[in-house]
């Protein structure tokens, strides 16, 4: 776990430069279509570090997110198939390179936005679940745009705002609680990231 802590402690560090904020913008934007760590854990760390600006941390990175998921639904409507409806050479890419992230798996998901619409982008936008996946699914199974904009902007809002107050209400005893079982939080950290693709799994 050191090299965990490595990327901790280099989080942490943003929260006493200027470009704290630009960092934490542009990690939100790409996990939402691309990158496979979510912002969180900057967020807490930019915001143990300047509690002050902890709502202005949360609404970069619901600005940042958003943005990035109509990325992510722009690949998937103006990228994802060819002419004949197959994948194509980029969605094999992200097939090949983003962990978790199969045919199948895609595929599937057309099954949650049939039952579900609305309700599975926000519970994705909230929840370990692997964002991208559904941003870029949406766009290529043309979901309604302005539906999808709405369930981001909220699902994304509550989460970065909800993990903002909390660290803002409680920092010190917080950032006490982590520097001491930093090492288990880590592994709790990785398990919820591996828990979004059983649970897209089980839910379909």
């Amino acid at each position: 776990m050191g090299w965990v802590r490595k990327i901790y402690d280099w989080m942490l560090h943003w929260a006493s430069t200027p470009y704290g904020a630009i960092a934490l913008f542009f990690l939100a934007f790409a996990e939402a279509s691309f990158f496979p760590i979510p912002p969180d854990a900057l967020l807490i760390a930019l915001v143990l570090g300047a509690s002050t600006k902890a709502f202005r941390f949360a609404l970069n990175s619901t600005i940042g997110s958003v943005l990035g998921a109509l990325l992510g639904y722009s690949i998937g409507y103006f990228a994802w198939w060819t002419g004949d409806r197959e994948f194509s050479s980029l969605a094999m890419f992200f097939f090949d390179t983003v962990p978790g992230f199969t045919q199948e798996l895609f595929t599937n998901v057309q099954i949650l936005y049939r039952d579900w619409d609305f309700w599975i982008i926000f519970t994705a936008g909230f929840t370990p679940i692997p964002y991208k996946i559904f941003t870029i699914s949406s766009g290529a199974f043309d979901i309604n745009l302005v539906m999808f904009v709405i369930a981001s902007v909220i699902s994304r809002g509550a989460r970065f705002f909800l993990v903002a107050f909390l660290i803002w209400k409680f920092g010190e005893q917080i950032k006490g609680f982590i520097d001491k079982y930093f090492n288990l939080l880590a592994i709790a950290f990785t398990v919820l990231l591996i828990g979004g693709f059983v649970a897209i799994k089980y839910l379909i």
